[in-house]
């Protein structure tokens, strides 16, 4: 970073959910955040009711705490955690506008109107201290029109900063600056925004709605266009265009509805008007588009918002929840069909999703592709040979570089690739010649590249991306490689990079005699052939090839747990002696690892449930993704309780530490305990994993999820250099009799109340027989080995219960847990 600036605290004005979506992620990264809203013009009547009037403070910031309000209970979750609420100061831009001179950061998020931006911008810079930067988060209106008339100063420190909703989640930010934004200033933005706030920078042009929304608009509209011309239902179209072709599972309408049917008519009316010189723009007013969605916002059918837009949540006769569907003809909704596609099935089988996208676009032409398949394809490629023709059009105009529109098309909407990587898999040539056949135009600068023999836009290495074609020296360009980010193929490029490998797992040598063990078993659920490794590592380890190892993978979740098949066969069968080794040969590896003499790091990320949960905690110490959602599950999935070392070892890292005080109620922190595990908890990031006790003083969490490896092995490489001792051995605080009983009281009122089932009461009663310490008449300190084997003995008589069986059974069938 620049040494000439630092944001230590920082102002967002306007606290809708973007704005407060942006003041609850600076809070969670430390920084003190001031949040600002207007005033409100008039009473409302409970407010005139109870005696208040506009002086009130209570009245002058209802529209500020009303915002924060929505943010905190928002879902998925904006705050990071509890705690970083603390750092959030509400107040309004009549009383508290001062207090902008206090700050290093000013962002605005407030409404999409020129002139309003402008006057307020007026008066911020009447306060502003001269090192302060101050941005705005635009969606599309010129940053150099909201620039104007300001001073040298303030123009100097002012740029773009557009975040995509919601700000914690979705990893694009696109930094737009004018003509007069300082250099340096832009140098720190994007460092401070790749370093701090974790996201994926593009450097945008000051072009209407940028990169990502511009894209995403048009290529958006086209997709609907495109269905209702051609009699493609919203429930098969949502079918086909997520997961299978790497978009997220809400597909297209779903999508449409998470965004707002309001919003999307409005930035296409807006878009429309700003961009007069495109040549597609007309289907941002696509007629039968324009009328379906006139007619929904007319209605309030404006999406997960109102909760009704295309989708619409209804209970049928039996109770059940059901989505019923949007008939377009009709305007009718109607019962969910629930397709399955032949396509769907077929093409999820293929994984790389490059060649995926081929088989797809084969069928069409495939005679022995049935009627239904051929369809389908025909809509994907139709749909993604139209988006391809329009992002090649729009280089240079909205980027010089097409490497921009496939990193804010991935980061911003969650696409696994972009646009340009489809169009290399798909062969550029022959795609492009497809699509003049079929009247799409494409960029002429595609057919100089074709012509001068360079075949794909990027240039490949082993597998990877190494460069991109380059329109200015029309050659491929090198792909500046971030020391920060470690890819696994990279690793293993080298001869004997892979020390060991078998189905689920792979020993690689990162390198510096660091280790990674690798899981890439289905899910990267835990089997023997995982523990098999991590013993080989360990062993590896202690031969001297490694002075450290680094568990972690580039799957979409570090590990779903241990394999419930093995244990559901091995109960159904009656074999509870095999369940017992397991687990113990588990508890004996996980405790291995906790005492091993040298560091071992962790590096969790997305799901980290069960028994991955358990072999993040034997780390040494953990490196872990911002957005890693752990949690001790088995009680509310399959009816068992954690006994690979979970039970034990929450107990010592929360339990332990309260009751080294002399005097200290036990009763609260055991609650705690036993409440999350009885309950199911998961994180809902890796902030509250530190409150739930899974994380500790010295572990770290990365905010850009591509950096963790490298940061891993960088803890590593520290614990090290610093001589790494591994802990030593601890008892346990065991509760007794009295804990118990408090523990089985809590069951009985969740039972009485309705919040558990019997069976539920049956696994939080075994449960807490462990965490008291089974038939201790009182509290004592007992060794790690009595725990272990306590929850051991607990997990095998649970799997002789006809009803964890039965939750097994359907978790596996169902992949969703049963209250039974």
């Amino acid at each position: 970073m620049q040494m000439g600036y630092r944001i230590r605290n920082a102002a967002v004005i306007g606290s809708g959910t973007m704005g407060g979506g942006i003041a609850a992620l600076l809070a969670g990264l430390g920084i003190p955040t001031l949040l600002l809203d207007i005033v409100p013009s008039k009473l409302l009547p409970e407010e005139e009711a109870a005696g208040l009037t506009l002086e009130d403070e209570a009245v002058r910031n209802r529209i500020v705490q009303a915002g924060w309000k929505a943010v905190t209970r928002a879902r998925p979750p904006a705050v990071l955690n509890e705690e970083s609420k603390r750092l959030i100061t509400l107040g309004n831009l009549d009383d508290d506008f001062d207090k902008l001179a206090e700050v290093d950061w000013i962002v605005e998020v407030i409404v999409e109107n020129l002139k309003i931006k402008q006057e307020l911008f007026k008066r911020i810079e009447g306060v502003r201290k001269p090192e302060c930067i101050v941005s705005t988060n635009t969606s599309g209106l010129p940053i150099q029109a909201i620039a104007e008339g300001r001073s040298e100063d303030f123009q100097r420190h002012f740029l773009g900063t557009h975040f995509f909703n919601p700000p914690r989640w979705l990893k694009l930010l696109e930094i737009i600056p004018h003509e007069k934004t300082d250099p340096e200033v832009m140098d720190y933005m994007i460092a401070f925004s790749e370093d701090t706030l974790g996201k994926g920078v593009v450097i945008c042009k000051d072009t209407p709605n940028f990169i990502g929304n511009r894209v995403f608009s048009i290529s958006a509209a086209q997709s609907v266009n495109y269905a209702l011309d051609n009699d493609y239902g919203i429930e098969e179209i949502d079918a086909i265009t997520g997961v299978l072709i790497g978009r997220p599972k809400t597909g297209t309408y779903r999508l449409r509805d998470l965004i707002g049917n309001d919003i999307a008519a409005h930035v296409g009316s807006n878009l429309y008007k700003l961009i007069p010189d495109d040549e597609t723009r007309d289907v941002l007013m696509h007629e039968r588009s324009a009328k379906l969605l006139e007619g929904m916002v007319e209605r309030k059918w404006l999406g997960n918002k109102t909760k009704v837009g295309f989708y619409k949540r209804v209970t049928n006769d039996e109770g059940k929840r059901e989505f019923w569907v949007l008939n377009p003809e009709t305007m009718e909704h109607e019962p969910p069909e629930n397709p399955r596609f032949e396509i769907f099935g077929k093409g999820k089988k293929i994984e790389d999703l490059g060649e995926r996208f081929r088989w797809i676009v084969a069928q069409m032409d495939d005679g022995e592709a049935s009627e239904e398949t051929q369809r389908m394809a025909k809509y994907i490629w139709a749909t993604t040979a139209f988006t391809l023709g329009y992002v090649s059009r729009r280089v240079p105009e909205i980027a010089d570089r097409f490497v921009d529109i496939d990193q804010a098309v991935k980061w911003g909407f969650a696409h696994e690739i972009g646009p340009f990587e489809i169009w290399d898999a798909l062969g550029v040539a022959e795609a492009a010649e497809r699509m003049k056949a079929e009247g799409i135009e494409v960029g002429p600068w595609v057919g100089k590249m074709l012509k001068a023999g360079i075949e794909s836009f990027y240039q490949y290495e082993n597998g990877s991306i190494v460069g991109y074609y380059d329109l200015q020296s029309k050659g491929y360009k090198p792909l500046a490689r971030d020391e920060r980010i470690l890819p696994i193929a990279t690793l293993k490029a080298p001869k004997d990079a892979v020390i060991d490998k078998n189905t689920s797992a792979s020993l690689i040598d990162m390198g510096d005699n660091v280790g990674l063990i690798e899981f890439h078993s289905k899910a990267n659920a835990l089997d023997q052939d995982i523990f098999d490794m991590l013993v080989k590592a360990m062993d590896t380890a202690e031969e001297d090839r490694f002075d450290a190892l680094v568990i972690g993978n580039e799957g979409q979740h570090f590990s779903a747990g241990a394999n419930v098949f093995v244990i559901w066969m091995n109960a159904q069968q009656g074999e509870f002696e095999v369940i017992d080794t397991m687990v113990n040969a588990m508890q004996t590896v996980l405790m291995r690892m906790r005492y091993f003499s040298k560091p071992i790091v962790a590096a969790p990320h997305g799901m980290v449930l069960g028994g991955g949960a358990e072999v993040c905690m034997a780390c040494s110490r953990r490196v872990a993704a911002a957005e890693t959602f752990i949690g001790l599950v088995e009680a509310g999935t399959v009816g068992l309780i954690p006994a690979g070392s979970g039970t034990k070892e929450m107990l010592r890292r929360v339990v332990n530490p309260v009751m080294r005080i002399p005097d200290a109620d036990p009763v609260s922190v055991m609650t705690k305990v036993f409440t999350q595990i009885a309950t199911a908890k998961v994180a809902t990031g890796a902030f509250e994993g530190f409150d739930m006790g899974f994380f500790q003083l010295g572990d770290r969490i990365v905010m850009n999820k591509e950096f963790l490896l490298a940061e891993a092995k960088r803890s590593a490489l520290a614990m090290v250099q610093e001589g790494y001792q591994p802990p030593p051995v601890e008892r346990i605080y065991a509760g007794g009799r009295d804990i118990l009983g408090a523990m089985q009281a809590a069951v009985w009122g969740m039972r009485e109340a309705g919040w558990a089932t019997e069976h539920d009461a049956v696994v939080a009663n075994k449960l807490a027989r462990v965490l008291s310490g089974g038939e201790l008449s009182e509290p004592a300190w007992i060794p790690e080995q009595a725990v272990l084997d306590l929850e051991r003995q607990i997990f095998v008589e649970l799997c002789h219960e006809e009803k964890s069986i039965a939750r097994m059974g359907y978790l596996l069938e169902h992949n969703r847990p049963l209250r039974n």
